[in-house]
């Protein structure tokens, strides 16, 4: 299992493949796990590397609760200084999505292409009362209920009615590794995110990629996004909730693939050939 030191942070990813490198940012209930048809079905055409976030997989916990997206890519940044890679292309989806987005902010030279799936806009799409009340939940869900309840309540809201059991278990049995340090503090970066003003600075040929059904993060919200982003393309995945990359790993990859190999098309469409 590899690991990188960053400060005093012990990080995990995996790696695979060969090529340009693609670096893979998971979500808040998730760890670099979820991301295995990525890894397997990519790595003929990328070096695949998917990190665990601090607090998540088997990354160490931070010392301290960290409290904005801007931390996180703040050790992105040292975590990828210790590859041998002088730019990469980068993948995040949900709360990955706003660690890539503020690393693209803050240090565009290190980043050929970007890729947000289902990402959240957070506090930026609420209103006060609301982005209180969802840091309260989370906050109290971690601190009060076993990580497999946590699972098993939250899994059904991720995914599309039609996703398969086998795509359920495999969601459920990720989720129930998460652990207090990593979940509080994305729940304080979620409540204190607000990255709108980013958006239309950020000038890399970029990929916004969800769900059709996706319920957390729906294709409205992305549609925000895509609208703010000059150099974007929009596509939506059919028949698929939050976890898109999971439940239709195939499209989903396909999309990465035409995306990274420069086959570019409308800026926005629906994949209609996978209905």
């Amino acid at each position: 299992m590899p690991f990188v030191e960053v400060g005093d942070l012990s990080i995990h990813y995996e790696i695979a493949g060969r090529g340009e490198p693609l670096v893979l940012l998971h979500g808040m209930g998730n760890n670099s796990q979820s991301w295995r048809k990525q890894i397997s079905e990519l790595q003929e055409h990328f070096t695949i590397i998917a990190w665990d976030a601090p607090g998540y997989g088997a990354s160490s916990d931070p010392q301290y609760e960290l409290r904005s997206f801007c931390q996180f890519a703040d050790i992105l940044k040292g975590f990828l200084e210790k590859l041998p890679y002088q730019s990469v292309n980068l993948l995040g989806h949900s709360m990955g999505a706003a660690i890539a987005i503020d690393f693209c902010h803050r240090y565009p030279s290190q980043v050929k292409s970007l890729i947000i799936s289902d990402a959240t806009r957070g506090a930026a799409a609420l209103d006060q009362e609301e982005n209180e009340k969802r840091l309260k939940n989370r906050l109290n869900s971690i601190e009060t209920l076993d990580p497999q309840e946590i699972a098993k309540r939250r899994v059904k809201e991720l995914l599309a009615p039609q996703a398969s059991d086998e795509v359920r278990r495999e969601a459920e049995r990720i989720m129930a590794q998460v652990r207090p340090a990593g979940y509080r503090s994305v729940a304080y970066s979620l409540y204190h995110v607000n990255q709108m003003d980013l958006l239309s600075a950020i000038s890399i040929p970029t990929l916004v990629i969800c769900g059709e059904l996706d319920k957390v993060t729906p294709v409205s919200e992305s549609r925000i996004f895509h609208e703010s982003m000059p150099q974007s393309e929009f596509v939506i995945i059919p028949e698929t909730g939050h976890l898109c990359y999971q439940e239709d790993s195939a499209t989903f990859n396909r999309h990465i693939l035409n995306f990274l190999s420069g086959k570019h098309s409308d800026r926005e469409r629906e994949d209609v050939c996978a209905q």
